[in-house]
């Protein structure tokens, strides 16, 4: 089995000595690096594209900005349009409800497992409710929607070593049927806001194997990270495989990940989620181009490390960060040639981790257990807030800071999360800085 600290050590090492990050780590979507740190920092596609991905790339742009009017949205839907939920090809708010045009945020819903009626569509999947599915649609475009919801947040108080104290605060929802009424208690919930969409192409390039080979399930090295592949349904394929997008890594390709997206979030038919008669909303080459867009995006480059940020590069490695956030993987063998054999620096294992019972939505989701969740790609995270001011960290968006996201971790990551919350102010604000630069 792998040791996963020790090699997430020596790539640290391998990608240049402690003292700064080198020209390779910088450039952290390999050949898709893009040389851009504001705000249209997620939205390039990647340089050399050959003429045909260029003009799909524009085409799917276009359907990934549209605006859906009636009577093509929904009837049921959470927004209008993919940008409603990713500004600049970033994440989205945690705002949710019936009062705005749209949410940026979702809950997911399935009943719990031994429910009357309880029964799940796919193999290994989870029990939708009866008449209403896997996901609640807060808006409509003829009657009602599924589920009102009022949103609030929770505030108390951590404090760091030296005394220093910090406000987390976590999102607390009251979701009601349009007439009132509760859910029950057989109903799990969870509330979950969007992630960026630039990258994904070279994250479904990393090979299996790779995954595989970084999963440590039964914590055989000793090193108290367990972490494990999310087994899910294929739809194409019809047979069980990785799970790598999402939160909860539930989803096998980055074609599901969109088709489920238009079908689930705007309420569009497509090729891979069809209406059951006459034609689908949203025609294949629509739903082709799109694809091509996403899986083309650039990553941006890391930003030159001054001496707090390389420090705390090394407090990264310290505290134990990088045995879940692994620094760099490498691409194979992949339908598009330009995401082929790529050096990428994702900061990401793409395995499920039990991060502790204050993140749990107590829900699972095909293996992952209600207080697992994916590794978050870091990439990209110090620019986050400058595509999209207001954006927070986080599954549900709780964490309005660097600082307050790495404090609400438990689990697997509590050694990390303590070495953080214990150590001198400028460790901290080293770490932070480093962090930034990506």
């Amino acid at each position: 089995m792998v040791n996963r600290l020790a090699l997430a050590v020596g790539i640290l090492a391998a990608c240049g000595d402690n003292h700064g990050a080198s020209d390779d780590e910088a450039r952290q979507g390999g050949d898709l690096t893009i040389d851009d740190r504001t705000q249209t920092a997620f939205s390039h596609p990647a340089p050399g594209l050959a003429a045909d991905a260029q003009n799909s790339f524009v085409l799917g742009r276009s359907t990934f900005l549209f605006h859906w009017p009636q009577p093509v949205l929904g009837p049921l839907f959470n927004a209008d349009g993919c940008a409603d939920c990713h500004t600049g090809d970033g994440r989205g708010l945690s705002q949710i409800g019936n009062g705005a045009l749209q949410s940026q945020a979702l809950i997911r819903v399935s009943l719990v497992d031994g429910a009357p009626g309880a029964a799940p569509e796919v193999p290994g999947g989870d029990a939708p409710l009866p008449g209403i599915g896997l996901q609640l649609h807060d808006h409509a475009t003829d009657g009602l929607p599924e589920a009102v919801v009022t949103q609030s947040w929770v505030e108390h108080a951590v404090a760091y070593g030296d005394g220093e104290v910090a406000m987390l605060r976590a999102p607390s929802l009251v979701v009601n049927r349009p007439d009132g009424t509760p859910f029950g208690p057989d109903v799990r919930m969870s509330f979950r806001q969007s992630l960026g969409v630039f990258g994904l192409g070279l994250l479904e390039a990393v090979p299996d194997d790779a995954i595989q080979a970084l999963a440590d399930p039964d914590d055989a090295n000793g090193d108290g990270i367990s972490g494990r592949v999310n087994r899910v349904w294929d739809l194409e394929q019809q047979t069980t495989g990785i799970g790598r997008f999402g939160h909860k890594a539930t989803v096998p390709t980055l074609r599901q990940q969109i088709a489920q997206a238009f079908a689930g979030d705007i309420g569009l038919t497509n090729p891979l989620l069809p209406a059951l008669t006459g034609d689908n909303d949203l025609a294949d080459g629509q739903f082709e181009e799109t694809v091509v867009f996403v899986s083309v995006l650039g990553v941006p480059a890391a930003a030159p490390q001054d001496a707090a940020a390389s420090a705390g590069r090394q407090r990264f490695r310290d505290f134990g960060c990088a045995a879940c956030h692994v620094p760099t993987l490498v691409t194979g063998d992949a339908a598009r040639a330009e995401l082929a054999h790529q050096t990428i620096h994702p900061y990401t294992d793409l395995l499920l981790h039990d991060v502790g019972d204050a993140l749990t939505d107590a829900r699972r989701d095909f293996t992952a257990a209600g207080t697992e969740w994916r590794t978050a790609p870091l990439w990209g995270i110090g620019l986050v807030q400058v595509v999209q001011p207001g954006a927070t960290f986080l599954h549900d968006g709780r964490a309005r800071t660097l600082a307050e996201a790495i404090l609400w971790h438990g689990g697997e990551a509590q050694a990390a999360r303590e070495a953080f919350r214990l150590a001198a102010q400028p460790e901290r604000d080293a770490l932070i800085s480093f962090l930034q630069t990506l």
